[in-house]
């Protein structure tokens, strides 16, 4: 941990100059100014009052807990080329999640792949293209701005019998993929 720059940014953050935070911790500007460099290192009983100035504590300050990603760009997505489609996980490590949310391609002529019957539900919304949702013994056709909303219950897969690319986001609960 940068424990000098972490202090420089809490102070930034406060709107303090060094000299006023040196005047609220009683220690110099300049000692202040070692530890934000990482010249020097402060003793435990130093950076308590340094924290109390910028008004946090040993504990906060040291508590690593990373802040939860919620947008996800394009890079962060892994992309899984199977041979009769392309999955993107657009959103990484979705399988510890509740839902899992992938982005479909599938070229003329392909298919999903076939799942079979679990407990969940799921959801798709086609981009572009239309598909075939084959669900149990029904085939229903899905078009471009259109959704599906299903249970897992019965074996499902798409199928892209037409001439155009079709990219479908599948939302599936629990995660499948």
């Amino acid at each position: 941990m940068n424990i000098g720059g972490k202090i420089k940014r809490l102070r930034i953050a406060n709107q303090l100059t060094l000299e006023e935070l040196a005047n609220r911790s009683e220690l110099t500007k300049g000692f202040l100014s070692q530890v934000e460099r990482n010249l020097t290192s402060p003793s435990i009983a130093t950076l308590e009052d340094i924290l109390e100035a910028l008004g946090t504590t040993l504990h906060d300050f040291f508590n690593e807990t990373q802040e939860e990603q919620i947008v996800f760009k394009k890079d962060d997505y892994f992309v899984n080329m199977q041979d009769d489609f392309t999955i993107s996980y657009i959103v990484p490590n979705a399988q510890k999640n509740a839902m899992e949310p992938i982005l479909i391609e599938l070229e003329k002529g392909k298919n999903s792949m076939e799942m079979e019957p679990h407990d969940g539900e799921e959801f798709g919304y086609v981009i572009s293209g239309k598909v075939k949702l084959h669900y149990g013994d029904k085939e229903l056709i899905v078009k471009k701005g259109e959704t599906f909303y299903l249970s897992g219950k019965r074996t499902h897969y798409l199928e892209n019998p037409y001439d155009t690319l079709a990219k479908v986001i599948w939302v599936s609960t629990p995660p499948l993929f």
